[in-house]
């Protein structure tokens, strides 16, 4: 059975389509995010944005940026599960809609990230020896990814586990790079298009995701096309 031929990405395009996506992005979205940073602003002060260090393409560690959705000085585990104390009234609506990712545009801007790729982890959850470290690390990290769809609702798995930190790394972690390798497997500018629609659809209608078609079709789908 023929297929139809799908559009590789080369490194020169992707960085094309990001730079200039994610500069008409931070320009359209510029009255959002002043709106989303006074709403912060005026509900728990300063700062307004959360930058925390990760591990990018090659290991290279880099500044990411978010807006804040915890209280100022908090301070406490790098995993966050569902009923943190630390996140504000409006972090919490932040983070429902994934709006306090908006300011890693600026990172994909500055070449730091890519609109698509594996989510970067903070150091203390990477092995850089480990063979799928490594092949996760041979791309640029991304806004969004396979894994953040099919685990959008992650903080809600951690936070009914017993032990959220060992959750995440023994279970959830282990998972997300096997959905990151699939992904690597058949990337393609078509994949990519795809997983961002979905990923704006579902910061706006949650409920209409499902995280076991999501990894039914893409999961097991991109290993085997």
């Amino acid at each position: 059975m023929s297929r139809t031929p799908e559009i590789r990405l080369s490194p020169a395009f992707q960085r094309f389509f990001d730079t200039a996506c994610s500069a008409a992005g931070l320009l359209f979205l510029a009255p959002v995010l002043a709106g989303i940073a006074l709403v912060i602003l005026l509900d728990d002060g300063l700062p307004v944005f959360f930058t925390q260090t990760r591990v990018g393409r090659k290991g290279k560690p880099f500044r990411i940026w978010k807006f804040r959705t915890m209280r100022s000085g908090s301070h406490g585990s790098v995993i966050t599960a569902a009923g943190d104390g630390r996140i504000t009234r409006a972090g919490a609506r932040l983070r429902r809609y994934k709006l306090d990712e908006l300011p890693q545009l600026f990172n994909v801007f500055k070449g730091d990230m890519s609109l698509v790729g594996p989510r970067p982890e903070v150091p203390e959850h990477v092995r850089v020896e480990a063979e799928v470290w490594q092949s996760v690390l041979d791309v640029r990290p991304g806004i969004t990814d396979l894994a953040t769809l099919v685990y959008r609702d992650e903080e809600l798995m951690l936070g009914a586990s017993g032990d959220p930190d060992a959750f995440y790394r023994e279970s959830v972690l282990p998972a997300k790079l096997l959905l990151n390798i699939a992904y690597l497997v058949s990337r393609s500018f078509l994949l990519d298009l795809k997983l961002i629609f979905l990923t704006i659809r579902s910061s706006f209608f949650a409920q209409s995701l499902d995280p076991d078609l999501i990894k039914r079709t893409f999961g097991a789908g991109v290993r085997h096309e």
